[in-house]
């Protein structure tokens, strides 16, 4: 489950506010510090923090992607529904289009996100949380 310390003030979330961890169990993260934060070297700019279902994890693999199967040689045990993952604003924005899209943790998706997904769509997927401040009930 996701930590909720906020990390340097310097990294904000698409709300403006300090970035908050998007998952430790699994680790996620371009750095697998937990945080859905980038730099230049991240080309797939993995800044939005999900939370998996059966059916994106379904799609993500038809897509090329496969999120489910472990790559134990990486360190990466396989997602299933209900874990909190980092994903490349590119592929977010690719499933919303095509109606796939898992739901986002605001307050844990990096500000930069918004250069490739408007705030709108994020919103719409807000993940409905009690500690997730920002998020629609």
């Amino acid at each position: 489950m996701a930590r909720e310390e906020p990390i340097a003030k310097s990294f904000l979330n698409v709300l403006g506010e300090p970035l908050q961890s998007c998952s430790c169990e699994p680790i996620t993260g371009w750095y697998r510090d937990g945080f859905c934060k980038t730099d230049a070297s991240d080309l797939g700019q993995h800044t939005v923090c999900c939370v998996m279902t059966q059916s994106f994890l379904s799609y993500s693999k038809a897509q090329g992607n496969d999120l489910i199967t472990p790559r134990i040689e990486y360190g990466f045990l396989g997602l299933k529904a209900g874990d909190h993952w980092c994903l490349c604003a590119p592929r977010w924005q690719q499933a919303y289009e095509d109606g796939m899209a898992p739901l986002v943790r605001l307050n844990a998706t990096e500000i930069s996100a918004l250069q490739v997904i408007g705030l709108e769509p994020l919103l719409k997927h807000a993940y409905k949380s009690e500690n997730e401040k920002g998020s629609k009930s």
